[in-house]
């Protein structure tokens, strides 16, 4: 389910929107749990939470819909990420996926600058800035997770001089060839000489990412011994500012 928010009286598409996010991070969760999403609250003084809340993973969200989005972690999930038998992981990264999976229900919305925080003040910078909701991520009637998030709706595109004052900043720019997702058994099993199938076709075009956002997309060539990226496609609004294969 995608969908993008018009006006700001669609509180019945919202919540229906948010709830289709909630079930998306469920099923994406970085634990072999069968979770699905429950009633969604709008009262941020009454958010269901796990009974032994362990962390808060919050990220902001930037396209259609704008605003932050945080996932309460049960402490038991937290746990089992930081003495994973593979080595600590970073809980953080290790939530991107359900993040990025729950904005993708929402519309063309990406996560940006995820980190974790404790629960308390991770709830509390939700307050007051938009329309919130929340979602309780259950396994039977136990309460595993929580997304909560608020969000406003799409506002006017600024204009493009706002962005003359950025012309200097360096930013990281990375190219990817494909992803794959793995469980931590499959991760063990790995080997010298294994071949892991990634979520791309031969020849099909590598993504060009700056800050972790999507910008355009090229095939790899070499470039004095080096490897490189030929422009072929630009992705994203930036492709007002360059031209394919600047």
């Amino acid at each position: 389910m995608t969908t993008a928010f018009t006006t700001p009286s669609d509180s019945d598409t919202i919540a229906a929107a948010v709830s289709a996010a909630a079930q998306a991070a469920a099923a994406a969760m970085p634990a072999e749990l069968d979770l699905r999403a429950g009633d969604t609250v709008a009262d941020p003084d009454a958010v269901p939470l796990p009974l032994a809340p362990g962390a808060a993973v919050t990220a902001a969200l930037g396209g259609e819909v704008s605003g932050d989005i945080v996932l309460v972690l049960s402490e038991e999930i937290v746990s089992a990420l930081t003495n994973s038998p593979v080595g600590a992981m970073d809980v953080a990264t290790a939530l991107r996926p359900a993040l990025e999976a729950a904005a993708a229900a929402l519309g063309k919305v990406r996560v940006a600058a995820e980190r974790v925080e404790d629960v308390v003040p991770a709830l509390d910078g939700l307050r007051d800035k938009g329309v919130f909701l929340a979602v309780p991520l259950l396994q039977g009637s136990e309460i595993c997770a929580t997304l909560a998030l608020q969000v406003t709706l799409p506002r006017p595109r600024e204009r493009r001089g706002s962005l003359d004052l950025l012309r200097n900043v360096a930013m990281e720019v990375t190219v990817e060839i494909g992803r794959t997702r793995m469980t931590v058994a499959e991760l063990l099993s790995l080997h010298p000489g294994e071949v892991i199938e990634l979520d791309r076709a031969a020849g099909a075009p590598a993504d060009l990412l700056v800050n972790g956002t999507l910008i355009a997309r090229g095939e790899i060539v070499v470039v004095d011994e080096d490897f490189g990226l030929r422009i072929s496609e630009i992705v994203t609004d930036s492709g007002e500012y360059g031209a394919p294969g600047a």
